[in-house]
C-alpha cells in the first residue's frame, strides 16, 4: 500500500515538475481547451448533451476549487485543470450563444414566386457564367429576410449593385443539408451567415428603384479587377486578380482543379501568405525610407513609425481584397507582429498564433469547424515550432559559415518546412476534401517563393506603372510567371500518384491527429514526441479502413456501389457535383461504372437489383431508378426478395425488405447514408448533424 502511494506522489511530483518546466506554454493550452469547448458543442448530438458538458466542467472547477479552499491552496496541475476546464465550459457556451444570436429565419419547403428586395451584395462568377446576390427581403413571418439567388450572366444589368431594390420571380430551397456523412454541410454556414434560403432568378429581374448607396470602394474593386484581366488573357490574368482584390470568379475551373490537386489552392485564397507579404514588404520598406531622413529617425522610434505604416497598408489590403474571414483572421495575426516588432518583442511565438486563434474564436466560434481556420493556424503552427526548435535555430543562426552554404541551408530549411506542413495538413484535408496531395510539398517549395518574391512584387510594379502608361513590360513578366505557375499545377496535379483518395474519415480518428499534432508542437520538452503515438495510431486507422460499401445521397436519386474494384453509379446521368462528391467519400479515383455495364446488375426501367457479398453472406439490394408505376404485386414481390431497398420514391407498406428500407420517408429523417456492408453499420447525416439548429429546422418537407 505504501509504494503504492509512494508511486502516486512521485508520479504526480513529475508532472507538477514537467508543468513547471512547460509553464510558458500553458497559456497556448489553455486557447487549446477553448477550442475543444467549441467543438465539444457542434459535436454533441443536441441541448441536453450540451448542457451536460458545460455542467460538467463547471463542476469539476468549482469541485477542485472547494476541496482546496480557494485559488490560492490550489498547485499548479489544480490550477491548469481549473482554467482548462473553465475554458472549454466557456468556449462550448460562446457557441451555443453565437448559434442563437445569428439564427436566421429558414425556408421551410421550396418556393417558386416573386420576391422583392434589396441587394446587399454582389459577387461576379464568370468563370460559372453566373452572378450572386445576397438579397434583404421585407420582413414576414416564415419567411427568410436575406436570400441568396443565382443570377445568370445572360439577364445582368448594371443597375444591378449593392443598393438597388429589385423584384424577381426566383425558385428557392432551404439550405442544403450535406448530401452525404462527412460531405460539404451549406447548411450550417448559411446558419451562421444568416442565409434563410438559397436559389435561382428564373426571369430578368425588375428594378424598382436604383441604388443611392455610394460603392467607390466596391467599384475600385470590381474596375481594379477587370484592368488586371485586360493586362493578361486567361487565367493568369484571373490569378492576379485574385492576389490584387480577392476576385477568384474569373479562374477556369480546369486550372483551379489542377491548382487544388497539387496542393497550391492556398495560393488563391487571400489569407496568411499574402497579407504576410504585403506587411513585411512594406515593413522593410518603411523602415529603409525612414532611415533616409535622420530628423525622422531622430524624433521617432523607426519600429513603432513603420509598424503604424505597415499596419494601415495591411488593413487596406484586407478591405481590398474583400475582407473575407480567412482574410480577416491573417490580418489580425500581423497586427500583433507588428505590435511586437513595436515593443521589441519576439513577433514569432506560439503565444502570438494561440492569441490569434482566441481572438478569432471568440468572434466566429464556428470558424473552428471549417478547413480554412484549421489549415491555416496549422500551418503557421507548424512553421513556428520547427523555426523554434533548438537544432534548427542553430542550424540557421550559424553566421560564421559562407554565403553559399547560408543560401543552401536556407533552400533546405524551406524544403523541411514545406514537407512538415504537408504532412501536418494532410489530415485536416483527408478529413474536409477525403483526398490529399503526395506532390505538394515540392509544388510549394518553387510556387511559394515563386509567388511571394516575383509576382506579388511584378503586379504591384506594374501597377505602380501603370499610373503613368509604363507598365507593359512588368505585365509581360508578371503574365510569364504566372504561366509557370499553372504550368507547374498542371505538371504536379497530373503526376501517376498526385493525389491520394481515402474514404471519410471518422472524428475520432480525426480527433487523434489533431490531439497527436497539438502535443507535439505546442510542447518544448522531449515529451512532446510521445504525440507521434495518437498521430502514427490514427494513420494505421486510416490506411486500415474499409470504405462503405453502397452511398445514398439524402434525395435518394444518386447512389454509389464500391465492389472491388469496381465504382457503379445508380443512374446513368449525375452531375458533375453529384459524381465527385461520391467518388471522394468512397475514397475513388477514376471513370465509374454505369449500372448497365456492370455484370452483377440486372436492371428493369424501374429498377435494378444486385448481390454484394461480404464476409460470406449475400446481401440482395433493389434500387429504384425512377418514379414510374409499378404494380402493387410485383413491387411487394420484389421487395421481399431484397435485403436492401434504396428509393427516391415513397414506397407503400406492402414493401417489406428483409433489413433496411431506404426510401423518401425515411432519408427525409436521417440524410444521405454511408452503409458498411462488412461490419453491419450504417452512418447519416443526422448522426452529425441531430439536434443543431441548421438541421432540425431547415429539413425539406414536402
Amino acid at each position: 500500500m505504501r509504494q503504492s502511494v509512494h508511486r502516486i506522489a512521485s508520479g504526480y511530483a513529475k508532472i507538477i515538475a514537467f508543468l513547471d518546466a512547460e509553464r510558458g506554454q500553458l497559456p497556448v493550452w489553455s486557447v487549446v481547451a477553448f477550442g475543444s469547448g467549441v467543438a465539444a458543442w457542434f459535436l454533441l448530438p443536441g441541448q441536453y448533451f450540451w448542457i451536460a458538458f458545460i455542467a460538467l466542467c463547471l463542476s469539476a472547477a468549482f469541485c477542485l476549487m472547494f476541496l482546496t479552499k480557494g485559488w490560492q491552496g490550489l498547485d499548479l496541475a489544480g490550477r491548469v485543470l481549473v482554467v482548462g476546464a473553465l475554458m472549454a465550459a466557456s468556449g462550448s457556451g460562446l457557441a451555443w450563444v453565437r448559434s442563437e444570436l445569428v439564427a436566421p429565419v429558414t425556408l421551410a419547403k421550396p418556393f417558386y414566386g416573386p420576391v422583392a428586395g434589396q441587394i446587399i451584395e454582389r459577387e461576379d462568377i464568370p468563370a460559372r457564367g453566373i452572378v450572386r446576390l445576397i438579397l434583404r427581403l421585407p420582413e414576414k413571418e416564415d419567411f427568410p429576410e436575406i436570400i441568396r439567388v443565382n443570377l445568370s450572366q445572360k439577364m445582368d444589368n448594371e443597375a444591378l449593385k449593392s443598393g438597388a431594390i429589385i423584384s424577381a420571380e426566383v425558385r428557392l430551397m432551404p439550405p442544403a443539408q450535406s448530401a452525404l456523412p462527412g460531405a460539404y454541410n451549406f447548411a450550417r454556414r448559411a446558419w451562421f451567415e444568416g442565409l434563410g434560403a438559397s436559389g435561382t432568378i428564373l426571369k430578368p429581374p425588375q428594378i424598382i428603384r436604383q441604388s443611392t448607396k455610394t460603392v467607390y470602394f466596391q467599384q475600385f474593386r470590381a474596375d481594379l479587377s477587370r484592368h488586371i484581366q485586360q493586362q493578361m488573357a486567361g487565367s493568369a490574368g484571373a490569378i492576379a486578380a485574385t492576389l490584387a482584390t480577392g476576385d477568384r470568379g474569373a479562374i477556369a475551373e480546369a486550372d483551379a482543379e489542377a491548382m487544388r490537386r497539387s496542393g497550391l489552392a492556398h495560393l488563391l485564397s487571400i489569407s496568411g501568405l499574402h497579407v504576410s507579404a504585403i506587411v513585411a514588404a512594406s515593413w522593410l520598406l518603411f523602415m529603409r525610407v525612414f532611415a533616409l531622413f535622420p530628423v525622422l529617425a531622430r524624433r521617432h522610434r523607426l519600429p513603432l513609425s513603420a509598424a503604424l505604416f505597415s499596419a494601415a497598408t495591411g488593413l487596406g489590403y484586407t478591405l481590398l481584397t474583400g475582407a473575407e474571414v480567412p482574410t480577416i483572421r491573417a490580418c489580425i495575426a500581423a497586427m500583433m507582429v507588428l505590435l511586437a516588432l513595436a515593443m521589441g518583442r519576439d513577433p514569432i511565438s506560439l503565444r502570438l498564433v494561440a492569441f490569434g486563434a482566441f481572438f478569432v474564436l471568440l468572434i466566429w466560434p464556428e470558424a473552428l469547424m471549417g478547413p480554412s481556420f484549421q489549415l491555416s493556424f496549422a500551418a503557421v503552427t507548424v512553421i513556428i515550432a520547427l523555426h523554434d526548435h533548438p537544432k534548427m535555430r542553430s542550424w540557421l543562426g550559424n553566421s560564421d559559415t559562407s554565403w553559399w552554404r547560408r543560401v543552401r541551408n536556407g533552400i533546405i530549411a524551406l524544403f523541411l518546412t514545406g514537407l512538415a506542413i504537408e504532412f501536418t495538413l494532410m489530415p485536416i484535408a483527408l478529413f474536409h476534401f477525403h483526398k490529399a496531395g503526395l506532390y505538394g510539398a515540392f509544388a510549394n517549395l518553387i510556387a511559394i517563393p515563386l509567388t511571394t518574391f516575383v509576382i506579388m512584387p511584378l503586379e504591384a510594379l506594374a501597377l505602380l506603372l501603370d499610373i503613368v502608361g509604363l507598365g507593359a513590360p512588368a505585365w509581360w513578366a508578371c503574365g510569364l510567371a504566372l504561366n509557370g505557375l499553372i504550368g507547374l499545377a498542371h505538371s504536379v496535379s497530373g503526376a501517376p500518384g498526385a493525389v491520394t483518395f481515402f474514404p471519410s474519415m471518422g472524428n475520432v480518428v480525426f480527433a487523434l491527429f489533431i490531439f497527436g499534432g497539438l502535443w507535439m508542437f505546442l510542447w518544448r520538452s522531449r515529451l512532446r514526441y510521445w504525440g507521434l503515438l495518437p498521430v502514427i495510431g490514427a494513420s494505421l486507422a486510416i490506411v486500415l479502413q474499409s470504405g462503405p460499401d453502397l452511398l445514398v445521397t439524402s434525395d435518394g436519386r444518386h447512389m454509389a456501389i464500391r465492389s472491388g474494384d469496381d465504382f457503379v453509379m445508380l443512374r446513368d446521368q449525375a452531375g458533375d457535383y453529384a459524381l465527385d462528391m461520391l467518388k471522394e467519400n468512397s475514397g475513388f479515383d477514376g471513370e465509374p461504372l454505369k449500372m448497365a455495364q456492370w455484370t452483377p446488375a440486372t436492371c428493369s426501367e424501374e429498377f435494378c437489383s444486385f448481390t454484394i457479398r461480404s464476409q460470406g453472406t449475400a446481401f440482395h439490394i433493389l434500387a429504384s431508378r425512377n418514379k414510374a408505376y409499378v404494380p402493387r404485386r410485383a413491387l411487394y414481390a420484389a421487395c421481399r426478395r431484397a435485403d436492401i431497398v434504396i428509393s427516391d420514391r415513397y414506397l407503400p407498406r406492402v414493401c417489406m425488405p428483409r433489413q433496411l428500407k431506404a426510401d423518401r420517408a425515411l432519408l427525409h429523417q436521417t440524410g444521405g447514408l454511408a452503409i458498411y456492408l462488412e461490419e453491419r453499420k450504417i452512418l447519416s447525416v443526422a448522426d452529425e448533424n441531430r439536434g443543431h439548429p441548421w438541421f432540425d429546422r431547415t429539413m425539406v418537407r414536402d
